[in-house]
């Protein structure tokens, strides 16, 4: 018997050997296996291929081959290095092709008879020379600037040139394209300075003229348009004046009605305010009489209770205070007689006594005059002896309210003769105040002498 294959769309099966033909497999299911096989697949020894993608197959077990081949993109990358143009410019290109297995059956089967057994790795090897040898080749056809500026034409170019060899592989090229062209001679940074500075240029003229055109199209349109302003200013100033005009006289008619209006309602106001006085003066006066006829009522209604509150009460403290004032007269009246009868009697009592100390004194003076003229001379100067010592206590008062008394003189007998001379003057003194010569008396003069 056999197996049964499966293969998705990306990869492609091919069966080679004892093919499974149709209607064989059924056969052998009704009627049995008995002899060789027969039918359009062959027999043993056929050189019939069977490929298949994305579906099934049969094969015998023993008699039949299978393998595979992916259909799936690959990705190959091309780099020359120092390959030199057509000026002799060296440069290094890398491109990027994506390239995969045709699916139709006549390259299908020449791919299957070239790469069959052979891994990926391998079939990219194969189609990486084949691309960087068309690469290496039309490189040297071109020029920079035409290898530079303009990389899809020369991207296209090698599609074109290298189709037709990788086809006959069964290979089909989806896209190349450049991904890098750089040299290390600086040729294309001095191609590029160059077109820079002529861009630059031209950019620089473009711009002025711009600006020139911009400038003079600028002034025209601001002409224009302060034209078109002007002429809507006066418009507006005319339309701004006709509304004013009449906005006046609207505004003088509607000011006339409304004063009339106004002047009306004031009227009707006036009137209607001078009944609602009126009426008021009469409720008022109706009020003004109750509240008469009230205050009179609370005028007798008052006057019963002052007399039963206040009247009343009064009279009965007046006659009660009454009361007390006369007794307490009457008190006032013996205190006072009391009073005068105790002063009689006191003033007696001391007119009494100052009468007998008046007759003790003057019994006392009589027997002192007595004396006096009893002894004469020495009575008067035992007066005089007696009064001194008052005389010179009150002579002396003012100098008890002197701290410190300081006698200027430097000779201390001078301060003793000052002294002496006081001395034997208070005699003549004494005799000018008093008449009474103190000289007469013996001790005295035995001073006065002594002093002399």
């Amino acid at each position: 018997m056999g197996n049964c294959h499966t293969v998705g769309p990306n990869e492609a099966l091919v069966v080679s050997g004892l093919l499974f033909a149709p209607g064989l497999l059924e056969g052998l299911l009704v009627t049995g296996y008995s002899g060789r096989p027969r039918g359009p697949g062959g027999c043993c020894g056929s050189d019939y291929k069977q490929y298949v993608f994305g579906g099934w197959a049969w094969a015998w077990w023993c008699i039949s081959d299978t393998q595979r081949l992916s259909l799936e993109v690959m990705t190959i990358l091309c780099r020359c290095e120092n390959i030199e143009t057509s000026e002799g410019v060296p440069l290094f290109v890398t491109g990027v092709a994506q390239v995969k297995i045709m699916t139709e059956k006549e390259l299908l089967a020449v791919a299957c008879e070239q790469f069959l057994g052979k891994n990926v790795q391998d079939i990219k090897n194969v189609v990486l020379q084949t691309l960087e040898g068309h690469l290496r080749s039309i490189l040297g056809t071109l020029t920079v600037e035409q290898i530079y500026q303009d990389r899809d034409q020369f991207a296209k170019l090698v599609r074109e040139v290298a189709a037709p060899d990788v086809g006959r592989m069964g290979i089909e090229i989806l896209s190349f394209t450049i991904k890098d062209v750089y040299d290390k001679v600086d040729y294309l940074s001095s191609l590029g300075k160059t077109q820079t500075a002529v861009v630059q240029r031209d950019a620089d003229i473009g711009v002025a003229e711009a600006e020139r055109d911009a400038g003079i199209r600028e002034a025209e349109c601001k002409k224009e348009m302060l034209d078109v302003k002007f002429m809507a200013d006066t418009k507006i100033a005319d339309s701004k004046r006709a509304f004013e005009l009449q906005k006046s006289a609207f505004s003088e008619e509607v000011n006339i009605k409304t004063a009339e209006a106004q002047l009306a309602y004031e009227l009707q106001g006036a009137r209607e305010q001078q009944k609602i006085r009126q009426e008021e003066i009469e409720i008022e006066v109706v009020q003004r009489k109750k509240q008469i006829a009230v205050e009179a009522q609370e005028i007798l209604r008052t006057d019963k209770e002052l007399i039963a509150t206040v009247r009343r009460p009064a009279e009965a403290e007046a006659h009660r205070i009454q009361q007390i004032a006369e007794g307490e007269k009457v008190k006032q009246v013996l205190l006072a007689q009391a009073e005068a009868e105790k002063i009689r009697k006191i003033g007696e009592a001391e007119a009494a006594v100052i009468e007998a100390m008046g007759k003790a004194e003057a019994e006392r003076m009589k027997l002192k005059a007595e004396a006096y003229q009893k002894y004469g001379d020495a009575a008067k100067m035992a007066l005089v002896l007696e009064a001194l010592p008052q005389i010179a206590a009150k002579i002396a008062a003012p100098l008890t309210k002197v701290d410190e008394i300081v006698v200027l003189s430097g000779d201390n007998s001078k301060v003793t003769s000052e002294v002496n001379r006081l001395l034997a003057e208070l005699p003549a003194s004494v005799h000018a105040l008093t008449g009474v010569d103190l000289s007469k008396i013996p001790l005295i003069k035995k001073a006065t002498g002594a002093q002399a």
